[in-house]
């Protein structure tokens, strides 16, 4: 694990223990170093002894996307969830170049009403696979863009690691939702991607905005539309020092 957000995810899904993971969430534990996790989660979130309890409520949702406000409003921070239909995908450069046409008032190249944004740039695809690896890009590098894109109806949004107070306002403004997905696990992500294509900015190569059909893709909800925060509670919630 390469920061304490990938950590925090896998620590959560093995603090649940393995009864409570699905078949899709188990699979992402036993493919990483389980050293590597729980040494790092133990050293890093639970320095001393630790009881693991999991988060009470937490629910396990399949979702199709897009998604309406009301789908939106009932997700929680800690709730599993597994995406099925269509995303975009979009980074820094793109959400810049999105930016640029709303202060000219130009068209987005992305009906935002209800739209997910995968914060992502995948690497080549193989040969007879529609995506490389696909793995989430750090989420605060957007967060400068996100406020005015949930203000036209983005419900959600996809990434790693913790965003700003203007976008949690925004996501409780708007009754939206931020999840992270597994970073660090991009190979394994790409095997819920089943279709992949560039529908906007080309220019920009990896950034450019692709259109995902996604089945059963993992992710986990963050922040809520009640701006409750897991990256703000979850070693609270989950260890017992």
């Amino acid at each position: 694990m390469k920061n304490h957000t990938d950590v925090l995810i896998f620590h959560m899904a093995i603090c649940a223990g393995a009864s409570q993971i699905s078949p899709v969430w188990q699979n992402f534990v036993n493919k990483v170093s389980e050293f590597e996790i729980l040494n790092f989660a133990t050293a890093k979130l639970c320095p001393r002894s630790h009881k693991c309890s999991g988060k009470k409520g937490s629910m396990e949702r399949h979702i199709t996307a897009p998604i309406d406000k009301k789908t939106a409003r009932e997700l929680r921070a800690g709730d599993y969830v597994y995406l099925t239909g269509t995303i975009y995908t979009a980074r820094d450069a793109a959400h810049k170049r999105m930016q640029e046409a709303l202060e000219k008032g130009e068209a987005l190249p992305i009906e935002m009403q209800g739209s997910i944004i995968y914060y992502m740039g995948p690497s080549p695809a193989r040969e007879g696979r529609p995506i490389g690896s696909a793995g989430p890009t750090t989420a605060s590098r957007m967060d400068k863009y996100a406020p005015a894109l949930l203000d036209l109806g983005l419900v959600g949004m996809i990434g790693k690691g913790k965003r700003s107070q203007a976008v949690k306002e925004a996501i409780v403004r708007n009754g939206a939702v931020y999840f992270a997905a597994v970073g660090g696990a991009g190979a394994l992500l790409a095997g819920s991607i089943k279709s992949s294509e560039v529908i906007a900015y080309d220019d920009l190569g990896t950034e450019a905005i692709r259109r995902l059909i996604v089945e059963d893709f993992p992710a986990i909800v963050v922040i809520d539309a009640l701006g409750q925060d897991l990256y703000e509670t979850a070693v609270q919630e989950y260890c017992t020092l």
